[in-house]
């Protein structure tokens, strides 16, 4: 593990107009590291994560990340080019609806071809080999790779999106309620996935949740957030096991009677 965060994050705020978003959000993430964001919704947790990924720009403050070739950059200041550059490379982004993070209508193997194309590569048996290895590896038959998303299940959907995002070796993935709207049963089955993938390749992953289920089960910390703060922050189980502030109490709680 490096010596040195991968991403540093201070005094982050986000206002639409003067409705807050989130305020003062400082914390930084390790290579490897998985940070889970939860909250009720409303509580800015979205907001949080579409400003890191710099699909919103903030009002104030800074998200530092430090490039491969080691160089620390404002991701705020960085050109249009870069910033879609670095999205297709050292970045992923998985949304909560599949079908977001997906072209429907292209088949699976394209799918998930076609951010392979998007850093060069051109050679179409390569592409197609590359992208029968990463449905394997995501449990979608080898049958399926000229099946267009749109015949897929739920499950069967995001764990496409996930291939389509991890195929070009990011460094770090976005995600946004990645189990949400999913039946239990295919909950657990992608989370058991996610968490062999992640700690297979070493990922640092952002995860929001309202499911502390979910917290607990694929992040090593976890910040709570309220009305656009982050109220408490810790190791996830030290959070969940001994939270000290009410409100996250109250979150736990809740769980614990359902």
């Amino acid at each position: 593990m490096s010596d040195e965060p991968l991403l540093r994050v201070s005094n982050l705020t986000k206002y639409y107009g003067s409705r807050l978003g989130c305020a003062d959000v400082s914390f930084e993430l390790w290579p490897g590291e998985v940070l889970a964001i939860v909250g009720e919704s409303g509580s800015g947790k979205t907001t949080l994560l579409n400003t890191l990924s710099a699909n919103l720009e903030p009002t104030s403050g800074e998200a530092l990340y430090r490039m491969r070739m080691g160089e620390w950059r404002n991701i705020y200041e960085l050109s249009e080019a870069e910033r879609r550059f670095l999205t297709r490379t050292d970045w992923g982004f998985v949304h909560q609806n599949p079908a977001d993070g997906l072209r429907m209508t292209v088949s699976a193997g394209a799918n998930v071809g076609e951010r392979l194309m998007a850093v060069g590569d051109r050679h179409y048996g390569r592409i197609r080999d590359t992208a029968l290895d990463w449905l394997g590896r995501v449990e979608i038959a080898a049958d399926r790779i000229d099946d267009q998303p749109r015949s897929f299940s739920g499950g069967m959907r995001q764990r496409l999106q996930i291939a389509r995002n991890l195929v070009t070796g990011p460094r770090l993935i976005f995600m946004d309620e990645p189990t949400g709207g999913l039946d239990v049963s295919v909950q657990a089955r992608l989370l058991d996935l996610l968490r062999q993938l992640v700690g297979e390749l070493g990922l640092s992953a952002i995860v929001v949740t309202h499911d502390l289920a979910v917290a607990r089960l694929l992040s090593h910390r976890m910040m709570v957030m309220k009305d656009g703060h982050v109220i408490e922050a810790g190791l996830t189980d030290r959070v969940l096991d001994d939270p000290r502030e009410p409100y996250t109490q109250l979150l736990v709680s809740s769980i614990l009677q359902v």
